[in-house]
């Protein structure tokens, strides 16, 4: 005997039409809801309305997934299928590394202590998993647009959310900033005009590179007379730099550091001759005169 028929899903009947003179309905996605919620005079009423609308909405994507039987043959349109490579790849994953090492996964299941905190670039090209032979529980890993680490002052973002677990909640003893040849963000960045830009200029992308402006403006001095990609390939190295030092800024940061529990490393991946450039940052805060700054145990691993 097969299983039993699975019950059809409920439907909602459809809402009544508003009467006159009543606020149109909320709708997920639609400008209009946007403006309701929003809008800091609107009514109170009207905004309750679009949040309990969203978390319907959310609850009910929610219970699709928790309703989902595992069955063994995938939806599909008979078209294309971008996950068919992605499921080959689980599947020798789970064979080869999970199965192959249970007990270690059953561990990690249970909690994590990496050796490392990698920032790194979103760049496709840029996997430090793939590059560094990073295994699960190795390396807690942040990846944004041009690998780069926001001052204290800047105030939460993904970047500064992972920063804060990995080093207060699981103490990791390394940071490594790992930057790339032939960055976008970077290539951003040094596009950017000195004077301020016009509002109707501005994105996403460009606010964000603009953190690393300090690398383009040492980079303009010290590299101004070259050709634009020198220029870049050298800003690449100098906002790792201007990385480390902004992790610096963070005060639970530079305590670790001083105590001697953490140390900050740079990284950078040339994929044009696969090379790998390392070094480590020195932070002396007592010294007086001079910079407090320094580089030691560089290599280049090629």
């Amino acid at each position: 005997s097969g299983p039993p028929p699975r019950a059809a899903p409920s439907r909602r009947p459809p809402a009544p039409p508003a009467p006159a003179g009543a606020a149109a309905p909320c709708r997920i996605g639609d400008s209009t809801a946007r403006g309701v919620t929003l809008r800091a005079a609107g009514s109170g009423r009207s905004d309750f309305s679009c949040a309990t609308k969203a978390s319907e909405d959310h609850s009910g994507l929610t219970r699709q997934l928790l309703d989902f039987q595992h069955d063994t043959v995938d939806e599909t349109d008979g078209g294309y299928d971008p996950f068919s490579q992605l499921k080959e790849r689980f599947t020798d994953f789970k064979q080869r590394n999970y199965v192959e090492n249970f007990t270690n996964y059953q561990k990690l299941a249970e909690q994590q202590t990496p050796e490392f905190m990698v920032v790194a670039c979103a760049d496709s090209r840029v996997c430090p998993t793939s590059i560094l032979g990073l295994q699960p529980g190795d390396a807690f890993t942040v990846r944004n647009v041009a690998n780069l680490v926001p001052p204290y002052e800047h105030g939460a973002s993904e970047t500064t959310a992972a920063l804060e677990f990995a080093v207060n909640s699981l103490q990791v003893p390394n940071v490594l900033v790992v930057g790339h040849s032939r960055c976008g963000g970077i290539q951003a960045l040094m596009s950017m005009k000195s004077k301020k830009d016009d509002r109707s200029s501005r994105t996403f992308i460009r606010d964000w590179v603009s953190l690393g402006k300090s690398a383009r403006l040492s980079t303009e001095a010290a590299a101004g007379n070259l050709s634009f990609e020198s220029q870049c390939r050298h800003c690449e190295k100098e906002s790792i730099n201007s990385s480390l030092l902004n992790l610096l800024t963070y005060p639970w940061i530079e305590e670790r550091v001083k105590e001697g529990n953490l140390n900050l490393h740079g990284g950078y991946y040339n994929f044009i001759d696969c090379t790998f450039e390392k070094w480590t940052l020195v932070y002396r805060p007592g010294l007086e005169g001079g910079s407090k700054y320094a580089i030691k145990n560089r290599s280049t691993w090629s």
